[in-house]
């Protein structure tokens, strides 16, 4: 969290930089050394040779992709590389019952996919991948801020703002919240208020895309599943499932239950832990299964 917030905060003698984008590899050196940095700290804690490696990894990722998310860990001290698709692992972290011949919807809403998956009988039946989540969420509060109010914040400031006050609905009781930025005008630091209702209306038109890819993914699940999914309803995972009335927007236009997981944030990692201890039994949720050295 600490690396975090030196985004945007940098002198010229430092460059902080994101890695991973959209739920990929944007940087394949920095991606390497960071990894490379964790997984000696890890192997030093337990006192530890080369580990096994399971990566959550987009449900649209391309063959290219894969390999470079294969060999980033692999360089980085990896014994072996697996890979699971993030929609399965968040089911499986979400508790959902993954290997039955019924069937369960996800919807995790990450940072920057949403990921969106049919599960029955240990495998995704079907799918859909969008590459707008909570980064493009942050962009559009951005844009609107600048756009609307004629001041200009940074990137760590438009998550809080979502954090904060962010909905997808219009709340019963507006909330406002005081942000600083830079005066487009003047040139200058100031303050304003920005409320609930702009931040919908901010972020509306990607919400609205998010739905569509639920209910797109909803009409090309097989009737059989279908009817298991109307009464065990849809499950929200991913930090976008805590931006409020999410779940109640979903439920309106899909007119099903929608529950959102417990402690959404960390459901893929926990799922991708589970997956690890049970490498043998789990073989069939990963898309990889073959040991790489």
């Amino acid at each position: 969290m600490k690396q975090r917030k030196c985004y945007g905060r940098t002198p010229d003698s430092i460059k902080a930089v994101r890695p991973m984008k959209d739920g990929v590899i944007a940087d394949f050196t920095g991606t390497q050394l960071m990894l490379k940095n964790i997984i000696k700290k890890i192997c030093q804690r337990y006192n530890a040779g080369k580990p096994r490696v399971v990566v959550g990894v987009p449900s649209g990722i391309t063959e290219v992709e894969e390999r470079a998310v294969e060999e980033s860990v692999l360089q980085a001290g990896a014994k072996e590389v697996y890979l699971i698709e993030e929609p399965m692992a968040a089911a499986i972290g979400a508790n959902l019952e993954v290997s039955e011949p019924s069937g369960s919807i996800i919807v995790d809403i990450g940072g920057g996919t949403t990921e969106v998956a049919v599960i029955s009988l240990g495998g995704i039946v079907v799918s859909n991948s969008l590459r707008i989540a909570g980064d493009e969420l942050d962009q559009d509060i951005l844009n609107y801020v600048k756009r609307e109010l004629n001041l200009a914040i940074g990137e760590t400031a438009a998550e809080q703002i979502k954090m904060e006050i962010g909905c997808a609905t219009p709340l019963m009781t507006e909330a406002q919240m005081q942000i600083s930025g830079r005066d487009l005008t003047t040139g200058l630091p100031k303050d304003m208020i920005i409320t609930s209702t702009q931040v919908e209306e901010a972020m509306r038109e990607s919400i609205s895309e998010i739905v569509d890819v639920v209910k797109a993914t909803l009409e090309k699940t097989p009737p059989e599943l279908a009817s298991d999914i109307v009464e065990k309803g849809i499950v929200l995972a991913g930090g976008g499932a805590l931006i409020k009335n999410i779940d109640k927007l979903l439920s309106l236009k899909t007119e099903m239950p929608v529950y959102i997981a417990e402690e959404p944030l960390d459901c893929v990692v926990k799922g991708t832990g589970k997956t690890l201890e049970d490498l043998e039994g789990l073989k069939a949720v990963l898309i990889n299964a073959r040991k790489r050295r």
